[in-house]
């Protein structure tokens, strides 16, 4: 009898550097092995937002190390539920698929006062899908 498989999540924003890579950064961290999580780029940036960095920081996630990555359709075909973020019509469609679209402001350009907000909704919406996952936040 095999293992049940692990839902794939991969979350797309145009630079993954901000919003993408912080919903990537709270999922890991509140489910752990539950999940495979991805994040992409249509247009990545060299870098993380250094305000989504110290955001995230301040709630106990190093988001330190991370690169913003190129999105491939590879990647796409590869999840369950692909996440959109603002990324228009650059994430390729598959049959199959569950898409969403979460609608949150851009912090490029913002500070950390500009960020914590954005980044307190990823979360919110990170635990609730969590819940239409069935599985079960880490503490």
């Amino acid at each position: 009898m095999s293992a049940p498989a692990v839902p794939s999540v991969l979350f797309v924003c145009v630079h993954n550097a901000g919003r993408s890579q912080m919903a990537a950064a709270f999922l890991t961290h509140l489910a752990g092995d539950a999940v495979e999580v991805r994040s992409a780029g249509s247009a990545p940036a060299d870098t993380v937002n250094p305000a989504a960095v110290r955001a995230m920081a301040e709630v106990g996630i190093d988001l330190s190390d991370q690169k913003p990555k190129v999105l491939t359709p590879k990647a796409v075909q590869a999840s369950d539920v692909v996440i959109t973020m603002g990324c228009g019509d650059a994430c390729p469609i598959f049959p199959g698929k569950r898409y969403l679209d979460w609608i949150l402001d851009d912090p490029a350009g913002q500070g950390i006062e500009g960020v914590r907000p954005i980044r307190d909704e990823i979360a919110q919406r990170i635990r609730g899908l969590l819940a239409e996952l069935a599985i079960q936040a880490r503490p």
